[in-house]
């Protein structure tokens, strides 16, 4: 009885695979530069392509996220992680491009250089600023300060190795445009901004300009960071993952 109803399921309907069909090329006036293929979702977060990837732990983590908002679309972390856990990934996406970094990573007149190197390694960042605790921006250390470490160096002070002479630095408020003529006639690849005071306030760095110039279309917010969602799902622990992913 279940083979006869099966086939007569299959006899009814026409299936048809991908190797089935051929679109035929034809004459089109359309031109790629003119096509817009551009969405607009809710609040009026714009993607340059209609394409968001799932949440899903084989699908969207981080790197997947910054690989589809490089090209117009938004990757959504999965919700298979622990709410700090995920509030990472998407932290790793926001930073991994921003035009202007307005909470840049840094680290404390107290740290090693092993723990500068650690940190530089976890973000894949080439340097970090230098700043004392009221936030004044005091050096810069670079992987080419500590290129040449000695075994035991690693426990040694940042301020040993910083460098502090000569450091460029630009006020707050320095546009995209200025900041790369500062970059380029300087030859320097992070630029520290700093208000009135000394305070460091924001950081401008090469690697950033280049990849809006070799990415012109990609999902960016109001900062110039890349677009990524998260999912939130229900149940208990919804709260904390809202406050951990905003």
């Amino acid at each position: 009885m279940q083979a006869s109803v099966n086939q007569e399921l299959f006899d009814r309907f026409t299936a048809l695979t991908f190797d089935d069909v051929v679109v035929v090329p034809g004459y089109s006036e359309v031109l790629p530069a003119d096509v817009d293929t551009s969405v607009t979702l809710a609040r009026n977060i714009r993607l340059q392509i209609p394409v968001l990837s799932a949440a899903m732990d084989r699908v969207t983590e981080s790197r997947m996220a910054v690989a589809l908002a490089r090209e117009g679309g938004m990757g959504v972390i999965h919700r298979n992680l622990d709410p700090a856990d995920q509030a990472a990934e998407v932290r790793r996406v926001k930073r991994s491009q921003s035009g202007m970094i307005t909470d840049p990573v840094t680290v404390g007149t107290d740290a090693t250089v092993g723990e500068a190197d650690a940190l530089m390694a976890r973000f894949r960042f080439s340097g970090v600023p230098v700043v004392q605790p009221d936030g004044h921006l005091i050096g810069i250390i670079t992987n080419r300060d500590i290129r040449f470490m000695e075994p035991g160096d690693e426990r040694r002070s940042v301020r040993e190795f910083m460098t502090v002479d000569g450091l460029i630095t630009a006020p707050t408020g320095t546009t995209l445009e200025q900041a790369k003529a500062l970059l380029r006639r300087h030859r320097i690849e992070k630029l520290p901004l700093v208000d009135a005071t000394g305070k460091l306030t924001g950081l401008i760095t090469v690697k950033d300009l280049a990849k809006h110039r070799d990415h012109p279309l990609a999902s960016v917010d109001s900062h110039g960071r890349l677009r990524v969602a998260g999912a939130i799902g229900v149940g208990p622990e919804v709260e904390k993952r809202v406050d951990a992913l905003v």
